[in-house]
């Protein structure tokens, strides 16, 4: 049975190994909340150091694309390394190929992380929140906590760090990628991407193609 983790708690085992967010709670779990323990697994793991490595200059790497059955959609996807050796390893290009297939795959994704999101798409959703029916008549911090809780939603939505992996939904993007840097040694970045959909910008019925690539990775 999983216990209740503070985020407290999480941050403090994060500050001391430099490990993912949901990697140091899942070890605090694992560990029944001792602190010791979770330390020594994440260093078993090769996770304790996959953050000190992310301030590292990561200039190889390779373009992946994936263009998907029907070819009515692909994806163009720069992902970084430090190392020619790196980034022709086997377990990087799985990487990149699955997290092509996972742009595919979130129809909302349109941004690496949070804090790639510009102001102004922020503002424009914090506008449409504050506009809805349901909110007219609760009382402003009511309304504000709500808003605030719908908002970090709705940005987790847009960006690709913070997806659920689709071929491990109990591990998001962000995690993915700390365990590739733990297990290659080496600082993982995603510099950018572009989708492109058939036929985009022109009137449409809108396809959602989450359920096709599921069906690819279980086919």
């Amino acid at each position: 049975m999983c216990i209740n983790i503070s985020a407290k708690y999480v941050k403090e085992l994060r500050n001391q190994t430099g490990a993912g967010m949901m990697s140091c709670k899942k070890a605090l779990q694992a560990s029944q909340g001792d602190m010791k323990l979770a330390i020594e697994n994440l260093r078993k793991q090769g996770l304790a150091s996959a953050n000190k490595k992310s301030s590292r200059i990561a200039t190889e790497g390779l373009i992946e694309s994936y263009i998907h059955a029907g070819s009515r959609i692909g994806v163009l996807l720069e992902l970084n390394c430090e190392t020619d050796f790196v980034s022709r390893h086997s377990e990087f290009h799985l990487l990149a190929k699955n997290l092509a297939m996972q742009i595919v795959a979130c129809p909302d994704v349109q941004y690496i992380s949070i804090a790639d999101i510009p102001q102004n798409i922020i503002d424009e959703e914090m506008r449409i929140e504050l506009s809805k029916e349901d909110l007219k008549n609760k009382p402003d911090k009511i309304k504000e906590a709500i808003v605030n809780g719908r908002i970090e939603k709705r940005l987790k939505e847009l960006s690709l760090l913070d997806q659920a992996f689709i071929r491990d939904t109990d591990l998001s993007i962000s995690s993915l990628i700390d365990q590739k840097i733990a297990l290659l040694g080496e600082n993982i970045k995603i510099r950018r991407f572009q989708k492109f959909i058939l036929g985009e910008g022109i009137l449409k019925k809108k396809v959602d193609f989450s359920k096709d690539v599921l069906e690819v990775l279980h086919s």
